[in-house]
């Protein structure tokens, strides 16, 4: 078993990775670790920083490392495996036993995963359990290789060269594994649906696997949709084309399909205890070996997650994640989305970076400006990760309540701000 420092160097220099939401650090002494400082900005719709909410800088952190000490901890897969068995459950229905045989193994020694433990910020101590005092918003992680396909052009055209991934091993593999537990308006598998022809539509449907695709229902077992990572823009891609492109055999493929669905399971069970419910997130994975391990960020950038209630005859799907800032934009702002979604209609025909091309137009005056949010919206935000940092500090309490004052909240901004047909039609039915 590998033995990990139990304090560190606070001064790493300068950072390997800013990004939009964390900047990752070597460890002086550790060439194989890597400390994550998460910051409180926000990106949405890959434009970079260009908000920031308070606290969410720590409540990131921290429910980073609640969530992976869950997927570490065996007692946690044991808990979860009673909910999977049974009569009707994904159990049951795995006619291959791969996903019986995933689980055991976590129930064995726990989930592999790159996390470490959360770090002190005043003294270095890692906390590979437990939490410190006061929550930081550091974390160390082990170091898995970052590479990215090569651009090739011909002829004013270009593609993506994957070769090099057949050769590496302990890195990164170049995909996103979404899991959708079900379907809200905001999803791209619903737009990319509502796009095409009937024909068009019912191959899509089987090549998703599912009988039907409407907002707010319900995916029982969950679908694995994948993406291109290290593209200029996220590309979905068909598990075949994924499949070659990620470097591995197609049984440790397989495994990391499995480990992502598993995973979504064991999140879901987490917000349980926050009376909210999951419906899709993102995962990365790694390679090291013939072993897989969950990597990369998971928290409220990286989930869609709802509070779900009634007001007035109508069910509303408050957002307690990311989405709520992407719906914010598409509700107050609407000529900024346009331009945004234009830049990546551009972007996309050039191998151009987007923001290149948002800039170059925001600059012409061309497309609207960055808008800047309202601070009453975003301390509604704050209010969601104080009552996540609130479960984290104690998880047997009822945050039922809470979660139902933040969401009306919410719901009375966009009524007040006369916007509130806007956001029917995305979050209630």
């Amino acid at each position: 078993m590998t033995k990990f420092p139990k304090k560190i160097d606070l001064k790493p220099g300068r950072p390997l990775y800013i990004g939009s939401v964390q900047k990752l650090y070597n460890v002086p002494g550790h060439t194989d670790l890597i400390i994550s400082e998460t910051s409180s900005g926000g990106s949405v719709f890959d434009v970079g920083t260009i908000f920031s909410i308070e606290g969410s800088d720590t409540g990131r952190a921290a429910f980073r490392h609640l969530v992976f000490q869950e997927l570490q901890n065996p007692k946690s897969w044991k808990k979860l495996e009673g909910k999977l068995a049974g009569k009707g459950k994904i159990l049951q229905k795995d006619r291959s036993g791969l996903i019986n045989k995933v689980l055991a193994g976590f129930i064995k020694s726990g989930a592999p995963t790159h996390h470490v433990g959360m770090v002190e910020c005043n003294t270095g101590k890692v906390y590979a359990k437990g939490f410190p005092p006061t929550f930081s918003n550091l974390t160390l992680i082990k170091k898995y290789k970052v590479e990215k396909p090569v651009l090739k052009k011909f002829m004013g055209r270009h593609f993506y060269d994957y070769e090099k991934y057949h050769h590496i091993d302990r890195n990164v593999i170049p995909l996103e594994y979404i899991v959708r537990l079900g379907v809200t308006t905001g999803s791209s598998i619903l737009r990319k649906y509502d796009r095409l022809g009937d024909a068009d539509k019912k191959a899509y449907l089987n090549e998703l696997g599912v009988n039907s695709l409407s907002p707010w229902t319900r995916f029982d077992p969950p679908i694995v949709d994948l993406t291109t990572k290290y593209e200029p823009e996220d590309r979905n891609i068909s598990p075949q084309e994924a499949s070659m492109i990620s470097g591995v055999d197609g049984d440790t493929f397989s495994k990391s399909l499995i480990m992502a669905i598993l995973g979504a399971y064991m999140l879901q069970q987490i917000f349980d205890g926050m009376g909210l419910t999951l419906w899709d997130l993102k995962w990365e994975i790694a390679r090291d070996g013939k072993k897989l391990l969950f990597v990369d960020t998971i928290d409220t950038d990286s989930v869609r997650v709802t509070f779900n209630m009634r007001r007035k005859d109508r069910s509303y799907f408050v957002h307690f994640n990311k989405q709520a800032m992407r719906d914010y934009y598409k509700i107050m702002h609407p000529d900024w989305i346009a331009a945004v979604n234009e830049a990546k209609k551009l972007a996309a025909q050039t191998g151009k970076p987007f923001t290149d091309v948002l800039k170059e137009g925001q600059a012409e005056k061309r497309y609207a400006g960055t808008p800047v949010v309202d601070k009453v919206f975003l301390d509604i935000q704050t209010e969601k990760f104080l009552m996540i940092q609130s479960y984290i500090h104690n998880n047997t309490q009822d945050l039922k309540k809470e979660a139902k004052r933040i969401a009306n909240r919410e719901l009375d901004y966009y009524l007040k701000s006369g916007k509130i047909k806007e956001y029917e039609r995305l979050n209630s039915v």
